[in-house]
This record gives structure tokens, sequence and C-alpha cells, in this order.
């Protein structure tokens, strides 16, 4: 062993970052990287807030632009994040959730059901790695807004005026000292989007780029999944026309599954939990894909000739040719 290493390990070699300072320091640990998915991340975990507000009902839209300088407002006509005192900690709420990692209506059951992202550390994680950013909170008629640098506020919350509209607006552009590029990816955007509108049906989505003379793009699906599925298949043959379509509540758990055979020899399978992509699969898409195989075999031997029940169908039978896509949302 070398002591002199060891005997120089003391109470100063320990550093302590405070307040936002270990979100800059280790980018990677909360947005994945600080390459161009980890600069989108950024976008990803603003959109997820207004898709939770979505999810619990009091969203109907979320709106995405890209600004002339580089960087991004998210918008959502939801409840608006709360501006009010809070009452251990003696600031506005909103200051909280901006700059306070894991202070969020996600830890608390009673606010959200269903939420995705980072759970409550998104809104703060996206400010600390911003050169700067604002919020703008449209709630009880009024304008609210504070004014962050790096994620540290520059401003109080203050009262703008009077408005019509409710929701949340966040402005935010990422740190080049940060980031390896801090230009964003409209195609990558859209597609992002696209698939939200997908997933959650009844929700609508737009983008605009004011980069590319104001670039206006609306998605809105009232089908879901069904939607998803019969995209997916837009350029393939189904065997049968109706694409099978369930959801339910099964011990806490939301699951909704839409599923068509085409007369292609491969397989598309499109897993999510919580709205998010889980592109390794899980235990959600093992049991998708359990169930699936069960159900055929069982009624083969129900309602099959004595050849077809001699048949041992494998699930790679079972998928060959199988476009499907699923959620399953904790409660």
């Amino acid at each position: 062993m070398d002591t002199k290493n060891t005997k120089d390990y003391s109470a100063s070699s320990i550093t302590v970052l405070k307040g936002l300072e270990a979100v800059r320091k280790r980018p990677a640990m909360y947005i994945g990287g600080t390459d161009k998915t980890g600069l989108h991340h950024m976008i990803w975990e603003i959109v997820d807030n207004g898709i939770d507000e979505a999810l619990a009902g009091f969203a109907t839209a979320i709106k995405v632009t890209i600004n002339e300088d580089g960087s991004v407002t998210v918008y959502d006509d939801g409840r608006g994040i709360p501006v009010d005192i809070h009452p251990t900690e003696k600031k506005s709420a909103l200051e909280l959730a901006a700059t306070v990692l894991h202070a969020g209506g996600k830890f608390d059951k009673d606010s959200y059901k269903v939420s995705s992202g980072l759970h409550g550390v998104g809104l703060s994680v996206v400010n600390a790695l911003s050169e700067y950013a604002f919020i703008e909170v449209y709630k009880n008629g009024q304008i609210y807004k504070q004014e962050y640098k790096e994620g540290v506020p520059q401003t109080e919350v203050v009262t703008l005026g009077k408005t019509e509209l409710r929701g949340t607006s966040v402005t935010f552009k990422p740190d080049s000292k940060i980031f390896e590029t801090v230009e964003f990816d409209s195609k990558k955007i859209l597609d992002r989007l696209r698939q939200h509108a997908y997933l959650n049906g009844g929700i609508k989505f737009e983008f605009v780029d004011k980069r590319k003379g104001n670039f206006k793009y609306a998605f809105f699906f009232e089908g879901g999944l069904k939607s998803y599925v019969r995209h997916i298949n837009k350029h393939l043959k189904p065997i049968h026309k109706e694409i099978f379509h369930t959801q339910g509540q099964i011990d806490g758990v939301e699951i909704e599954v839409a599923l068509q055979y085409t007369d292609d020899l491969q397989t598309r399978e499109y897993p999510f939990a919580n709205n998010v992509f889980t592109a390794d699969g899980g235990t959600h898409l093992t049991g998708l894909r359990t169930a699936l195989t069960k159900t055929i075999n069982n009624y083969i031997y129900e309602h099959g000739t004595e050849k077809d029940k001699s048949l041992s169908i494998l699930g790679d039978d079972v998928r060959e040719g199988l476009n499907s896509s699923g959620i399953s949302q904790s409660i």
C-alpha cells in the first residue's frame, strides 16, 4: 500500500459542492453526457414535466420553440408551477423547483400519479446546465417570472401583470462551456414529439423553429398507440385490418398495448415505461411476449384440430411479422 497517498486523505480532501454545483461538475450523471444526446435530453426533461401535467388531467397542449439565439422555450398549459412561499423553506416554490435537486411535485403522491423523466430533478438540472434561463408561470390570472444564470437566481419571483393564459413556460440556453455542441437538431425534436403524441393520445404537441423562418409543425392523435402502430405499418401489408388494442390497470400499473401482424418477417417492438422508450426491453416487454405466446397456444389447444394441437408454437413464431407498441405506467 502507498502510505504516502493514504496519509494525505483527510477531511480537507473531501469536496463539498453546494446547490447545483454538483450538476455542473458531473453533468453526465444527470443527463447521460454532454454530447448531442445529452443536449437534447434537456428538452425532453421539460417536455416530460408538461406530459406529467397532461397525464394528471390538467394540460392539453405542449409547445417547443427553438428561438433565434439558440435557446429553447417549452410551454405547457397545465396548472403552472406553484409560486407561493414554501412553509418550511421560506422561499417561493418556483425557486425551489428550479434550483434545488429533489424538490418537486413528483415526490408528493397526491400531486402526480404518473411521472416520467428525472422525477423531480429535471427542471433544476436543466437550469444548472444553462448559460441563462427564465421561467414564466401563468397562474391566478397573473404572470410570475424568475431569471437565472448557471442555475443561480438573478431576481426574486416578480409579478409582471395580468394574463388569460395558464401553465408554465421555461426558456433556457444550454451552456457552451459544458456541452460539446449547443446546436439543436429539429428533426430529432420532431421525431420525439411525434412519438409522444402517439403515446399520449388527445394531447397536442407543437414545434416552432425560429431559426428557419418560423417553421411550424404540430401533432395530435386521438388514437394513441393504435395510431402509432398504424404509422409503423404504413408501408407494410397488414394481415388483419383491425389493430388489436387493449388497456387496463393491474396491480397498480396502467397498461396499454396495440399490435398488428404484417406479411413482413421482421418483428418491430416499441416498449415504453412511464413514457420513456426502453430500447433494451424489460419485464414489461418480456411479460407481453410470454402472455402472447401462451394465449395463442391456449387458443390452438382449445379450438384447433388434432393436427393443430400437435404443433409447438414458440415465441419467435408468434412474433414473426408482429409490429407492436406497449406502455406501462406505475401508479
